[in-house]
């Protein structure tokens, strides 16, 4: 019932296979959900860009999708993404193999849903993964919401992107030379999600990339805080999480409505 209004249909790429959830029309967004995987604030979300005229993706990479998260989702989730070759990244510099999964997707959305490209949302374990999509020029709107892998155990890898040399110099080309416009979102606080990651992405990127820093004082969770546009965000106008997720919103209007 939660995903009511989504049609489902399984993607398949270089023999990997994973659900995918769609509604909507218009320009493609994908939305990459955190751990524990499509909880219902993310579907909550996905409602909202959809309603912009747009048609939403949402690949269930983990997890059981419309499932509240608690302590019991996330850990039956993480367990299996943590050892998966898909997902875990040692080496620093380098993209979770599932981004080339990711990019097949985009690729598919646009020829199906046409419009000047595709934009895309990752949020914490998945957050940096809209970057390393950001290497195809189909991604317009490139969103990363608290991006957390690598786990920022370390002062290089709290600065670390998750990109290789050459695709981090892809995307600041496309940055000076089209244009492509960046969005990071984080709390001050949020330990997970560390100030030095969007520090070197200033120094990358330059004016290519936005970050959006919101003072973990300001909700409930204060330091604890940590998924901006889903579990954390106060849906109030004036907050400024609502500030936040309005910006997002503005620039799947503005770059995929273009």
């Amino acid at each position: 019932m939660a995903l009511e209004g989504f049609d489902r249909f399984d993607f398949t790429h270089h023999g990997v296979t994973h659900p995918v959830y769609r509604a909507g029309s218009g320009p493609a967004v994908i939305v990459i959900a955190e751990i524990p995987g499509i909880t219902p604030r993310v579907i909550e979300f996905a409602q909202r860009v959809s309603a912009l005229g747009l048609t939403v993706y949402l690949p269930s990479l983990f997890g059981t999708p419309g499932r509240a998260p608690d302590g019991r989702a996330a850990l039956s989730a993480f367990r299996p993404v943590c050892v998966s070759r898909e997902f875990t990244r040692l080496a620093l510099r380098k993209a979770s193999p599932v981004t080339v999964w990711l990019r097949a997707l985009a690729k598919q959305a646009h020829e199906e849903c046409g419009g000047p490209g595709v934009g895309a949302v990752g949020m914490c374990f998945t957050g940096g993964f809209a970057l390393a999509m950001a290497v195809d020029r189909r991604m317009i709107a490139p969103v990363l919401s608290q991006p957390s892998l690598p786990f920022p155990v370390g002062a290089a890898r709290k600065s670390d992107v998750g990109l290789d040399t050459a695709s981090l110099a892809r995307v600041k080309e496309r940055c000076a030379d089209e244009g492509l416009c960046v969005l990071g979102l984080r709390f001050t606080e949020d330990a997970l999600s560390p100030p030095e990651r969007f520090d070197r992405l200033r120094r990358e990127l330059g004016d290519g990339f936005v970050g959006v820093e919101i003072p973990s004082s300001t909700v409930p969770a204060g330091r604890r805080a940590h998924s901006v546009l889903t579990e954390h965000l106060v849906d109030e106008p004036g907050h400024p999480t609502r500030e936040a997720l309005e910006k997002v919103l503005q620039l799947f209007r503005d770059r995929l409505h273009a």
